[in-house]
């Protein structure tokens, strides 16, 4: 029983939940959110995350021994207020456009952008009602366990939208806007050096009842535009579901939209988007989209409902299209370009797992996960059994040698063995004694970390006691486990290493999701104690310095204007996030310092780890200041007086013991050009003077170190991880990471003037060039987290 270790069994107050793929899953930004009938519950695993450990819950049936640590969570939600509600009878009184879902409203799906497509650098979940309701929602001051606000909501404005067109009916328009099934795309990677960071190139896609697919696109200032409306058929779409982007041409992607029927038909249409440059000389781009029908021909002729679609990325050939029918699981790819790989479309029926009294492979499928390391799709139905497509890249089946071998083997990893397995876990964490009788409904499955660790939702059900007492205490848990066990030393280095290689910015995808596995696995002690010099040498690896090669872009002469300040403002985030090669240098700080606490009984180790992060946070600040004191090259001519003492305080640190040679030069330059355009202030001492004074007793406070000041009177502060000046203000956001701090951007202080805005910053910080600087970045500029604030 050891290698089923229960990392989390956690109790989740829901009353009921609508089970399907999309019940339980990951956002971008590392959560796993979880959606019940009346609300979205936002958890946050607590492993790489450095803040308020107090609020963390825990819970599990196992013992909390050392080399286990259970999974902690940062626990929020979104109410759901059942009272704004769109009134579909206000716009159609036919019997087609009436809403039954209005008699008794929940959640019914919900969706995520990717990550870095707000102003906090965060995600949009959508949420659809049954009531056909469409909204957005975004994170507000703290996303690990503070309010969801709503965002936008969409139908009033697709009704709103169509209602204007005259060529149809006023009822052809509701339906129209009556959407029920939503899909949302990943970020295109368009090849662009840097990647635009505030460019949103993904697209949320909605079926209607009108048998049509609505794209739309969601803008950083928190705007929707309907990019087309495309009819594909005179029944209602259910289903859809968006694969990744393919870089096509230059600057050109391509991705495949896969939608199904009310009557159990499934097809494809393809979806293009262009990037170019925008008119001008600064850092602006636009986005060209083309959506068409596809001549994909997917041949299942079997008219039974779906119960699930969706695309399955596998290494080195096209991505697989995966629909579920009642019984039945089909696949469907297209024909390969150049390796001889399976094509077209395969049928496989599914068996039933007897493990309860409501066992049946006719259940609708809750889960699908495909583990590249196995080359097997993993599903999972709501009576709790599970089921595997063997070598789903070369010739998919189900029926593999294995699935009659011996339950004694662990690394055969079948549909029998899984399923045992999740029952076994099932009785371990329930409270009463577990029967025949009883069925580990499941509501929703994902992948924790593709070496063996799952995660998914159950309720324990009686569906054949009819005294109802069971249906009146509902209670669902959410379970992290290891089923399997495919780590060994090999695999974990390996897979660090690949994840630090193939970090991609333009993905959209934030660091704790990207690391998760790496921080999942790293908690336990004799893991790190065996791996820590190889751990230590893939952290440690020299990587090249892009930063040499930035050029920005020329504003040319003339005053400042909100146009050029916005694409300073671009240009800024793009050189300083979205480069594949400071994403890497900054997981891997992350990854140093999280193994630097782990080892705080090692002093040897630790005095390693902390050597490590030293080198990798010189590295990054290096990058970081030569991409400012570049910006403030290209703007110089824009500066005035105010700007200044922020610029003296970047030549500075250019000049301080152990930066590059060049990069001091570069900091002497821009120094030099300032002094001639001040050059009579340059003469006077508050020119000349860096120091700033103690908030508390208003003693002068030199600047002998950019990340903590001291007074004489020993008054300490900490310093903007941004700007270098002294934090004395509450209006400031924390990094969840590395709990390094800045100051807010002025822009998410509302309701007062400009002025009002940045009077909480320091005199020295006044300038356009710094309020810009705060706004551009997202992020932590050192270890690539958000932020979280109070106020």
């Amino acid at each position: 029983m050891d290698s089923h270790v229960v990392y989390t069994a956690l109790n989740v107050p829901t009353v009921i939940t609508s089970p399907s793929v999309k019940c339980l899953q990951w956002s971008p930004d590392g959560q796993a959110c979880l959606a019940s009938k009346s609300a979205i519950y936002v958890m946050t695993p607590d492993h790489g995350i450095n803040f308020d450990a107090e609020s963390i819950l825990k819970a599990s049936p196992d013992a909390n021994r050392e080399d286990r640590p259970l999974v902690g969570w940062f626990r929020t939600m979104i109410q759901f207020d059942k009272t704004e509600v769109c009134r579909w009878p206000d716009y159609s009184q036919e019997f087609g456009a009436g809403s039954l879902g209005s008699i008794d409203i929940t959640v019914w799906s919900m969706v995520f952008s990717p990550s870095n497509v707000t102003p906090d650098a965060g995600c949009v979940m959508a949420t659809l009602s049954t009531n056909m309701d469409l909204t957005l929602w975004t994170a507000g001051k703290n996303a690990l366990k503070g309010e969801w606000i709503k965002n936008f909501d969409v139908t009033p404005f697709l009704i709103e939208n169509f209602i204007k067109d005259e060529s149809k009916t006023r009822t052809e328009n509701t339906l129209t806007a009556q959407i029920i099934c939503i899909a949302w795309s990943p970020q295109a990677d368009f090849g662009l050096k840097p990647t635009p960071t505030t460019l949103n190139a993904s697209v949320l896609v909605g079926g209607n009842r009108a048998g049509s697919l609505v794209f739309m696109r969601y803008n950083r200032d928190s705007t929707l535009e309907v990019l087309q409306v495309l009819n594909v058929s005179d029944k209602w779409i259910t289903h859809v579901a968006f694969s990744r982007w393919e870089l096509v041409e230059e600057h050109t992607c391509m991705a495949l939209v896969a939608y199904g029927t009310s009557d159990g038909v499934v097809d494809i249409v393809k979806v293009k988007q262009r990037v170019q440059r925008a008119e001008g000389t600064g850092f602006a781009f636009n986005i060209v989209t083309t959506i068409e029908p596809g001549n994909s021909s997917i041949g299942e002729t079997r008219r039974a409902g779906l119960t699930a679609l969706e695309w399955v990325d596998i290494p080195e050939r096209k991505p697989v299209l995966v629909y579920c029918k009642p019984g039945t699981v089909h696949l469907w790819s297209a024909p390969p370009e150049t390796t001889p790989r399976w094509s077209g479309d395969l049928t496989i029926p599914l068996k039933t797992q007897k493990h309860s009294v409501g066992s049946s492979c006719f259940h609708p499928v809750t889960g699908l996960q495909y583990i590249a390391r196995r080359d097997k799709l993993i599903i999972s139905l709501l009576d709790g059994s599970f089921h595997v497509v063997h070598d789903l890249s070369t010739s998919p089946n189900i029926t593999a040698v294995a699935e009659e071998d011996s339950e004694s083997d662990a690394l055969t990893l079948t549909s029998k063995q899984l399923s045992s397995t999740v029952r076994s876990v099932f009785s371990r964490v329930e409270q009463e004694t577990i029967t025949f009788s009883d069925v580990n409904r499941m509501s929703g499955m994902v992948s924790y970390e593709d070496a063996g660790v799952l995660g998914w939702v159950h309720e324990a059900v009686r569906p054949a006691d009819f005294s109802y007492k069971h249906d009146a205490k509902h209670n669902s848990m959410l379970i992290v486990a290891q089923i399997w066990n495919d780590l060994d030393d090999e695999v974990f280095i390996q897979q660090l290493s690949d994840t630090l290689l193939n970090a991609k910015a333009a993905v959209g995808i934030g660091p704790l999701q990207i690391l998760r596995f790496t921080f999942f696995h790293l908690r336990e002690k004799a893991l790190l104690n065996r791996l820590h010099h190889q751990l230590l040498e893939v952290l440690g690896k020299a990587s090249e310095d892009y930063s040499a090669s930035i050029v920005t872009p020329t504003w040319g002469q003339g005053p400042l204007s909100p146009g050029v300040r916005a694409e300073v403002r671009s240009s800024l985030a793009s050189h300083l996030f979205g480069w594949d090669n400071l994403l890497s240098l900054r997981m891997r700080l992350s990854l140093a310092d999280f193994a630097w606490k782990l080892s705080e009984k090692n002093t040897e180790r630790q005095e390693e780890c902390g050597r490590t992060a030293h080198s990798l946070l010189t590295t990054i600040s290096h990058r970081n200041l030569r991409t400012i004191i570049r910006h403030l090259v290209a703007v110089s001519d824009k500066f005035a007086l105010d700007d200044i003492p922020f610029v003296r305080r970047m030549v500075v640190q250019s000049l301080l013991e152990g930066s590059p040679p060049d990069l001091s030069s570069e900091g002497q330059s821009l120094s030099e050009v300032v002094s001639k355009m001040f050059e009579a202030e340059a003469q006077s001492s508050d020119y000349q003077n860096l120091n700033e004074v103690c908030p508390a007793c208003q003693v002068e406070v030199r600047l002998d170190n950019i990340t903590n000041a001291t007074c004489t009177n020993g008054h300490t502060w900490s310093r903007c991880s941004v700007t270098t000046f002294i934090l004395s203000t509450p209006r400031v956001r924390t990094c969840i990471g590395c709990t390094r701090k800045a100051f807010l951007p002025p822009s998410s202080i509302s309701g007062h003037s400009v002025e009002d805005r940045i009077s909480f910053m320091p005199p020295g910080a006044r300038g356009w060039f710094v309020e810009d600087l705060l706004e551009a970045v997202h992020r932590c500029l050192f270890c690539g987290n958000s932020f979280v604030s109070v106020l």
